[in-house]
């Protein structure tokens, strides 16, 4: 990496009992890095590292919803190591449900998770950073931050919140040599989509098929997705090892790519059609 010097760089890593996050930490302890975890089940995250040398591990069990824990988990990492230099805010879960489904719990825990609990570490570690002059936050997101599908109204609205935190982050930061990036995967081939990993509504209703068969036909999905976690992890170790905060939407996987173009393009044609109502709105000789 080209920063620090001298010594291992120090990883911030949540929800890293499993999948991509688990990855990456396996891939940073074999670099020699060190790495504090935050998970639900510390015990859980040893087992999966079995032959793994941990001794630059510091595994915490940490609810990303407590400000004060959240705090004092980066605080220890800063005892430990002396230093944090990458920040990956991974913790998350899918849902799928239509939004009439979706109950008051159900959004609010989604939203603790993906934006309150990336709140709690942003806040945390961004005084770090900026008497550093240095660091990088990066916000792992999804294709579904950029696009969406029917059932997964959720899980969108927890990512969309997601790439506007950080698109201002980035721009906020920038003069303080902090770089920020958002990293934005396809389908991959972890438990994201089996049902222990997967969150379903309590009370689904008939008026929804085209929604039950979505779900079914993702339940029947693992092991067929086209992305690899472990290339995903290694992608996201070299955003970092870069020193370039740009692109700073970084698409992963072929699928991610062509949905995302595909999304420019709606996007752009709505634009388009919408410009003749859009310039009547304005008040006569304003400009």
């Amino acid at each position: 990496m080209p920063y620090p010097t001298g010594r291992p760089a120090t990883w911030f890593v949540t929800g890293t009992s499993r999948g991509l996050g688990l990855l990456l930490v396996q891939q940073l302890l074999q670099r020699g890095d060190n790495v504090t975890a935050t998970t639900r089940s510390a015990e859980r995250l040893s087992d999966a590292l079995a032959g793994v040398d941990t001794t630059r591990l510091h595994a915490v069990e940490v609810d990303l919803t407590d400000e004060q824990a959240v705090a004092g988990a980066l605080s220890a990492t800063v005892n430990r190591f002396g230093q944090i230099d990458v920040v990956v805010n991974n913790a998350g879960y899918g849902f799928l449900a239509a939004v009439e489904e979706v109950t008051d719990a159900d959004a609010r825990e989604m939203f603790d998770v993906q934006i309150f609990g990336t709140w709690n570490v942003l806040r945390a570690v961004l005084p770090i950073f900026r008497a550093a002059r240095s660091g990088h936050v990066i916000n792992v997101s999804s294709i579904l931050g950029l696009t969406s599908f029917p059932g997964w109204g959720l899980y969108c609205a927890g990512k969309y919140a997601l790439e506007g935190l950080t698109e201002s982050l980035a721009a906020e930061v920038a003069d303080h040599g902090v770089k920020v990036n958002l990293v934005e995967p396809g389908y991959m081939r972890t438990d994201f989509l089996k049902t222990h990993s997967l969150g379903l509504p309590n009370n689904a209703s008939d008026a929804y098929p085209g929604v039950r068969q979505m779900t079914e036909q993702h339940l029947a999905m693992p092991g067929s997705q086209l992305g690899d976690p472990a290339k995903a992890a290694s992608a996201i170790i070299s955003v970092a090892a870069s020193g370039n905060p740009a692109p700073l939407h970084q698409i992963l996987g072929s699928d991610s790519y062509g949905l995302a173009k595909g999304r420019v393009d709606a996007l752009l044609a709505d634009i388009e059609a919408s410009h003749a109502l859009a310039v009547t709105t304005d008040i006569p000789d304003a400009a």
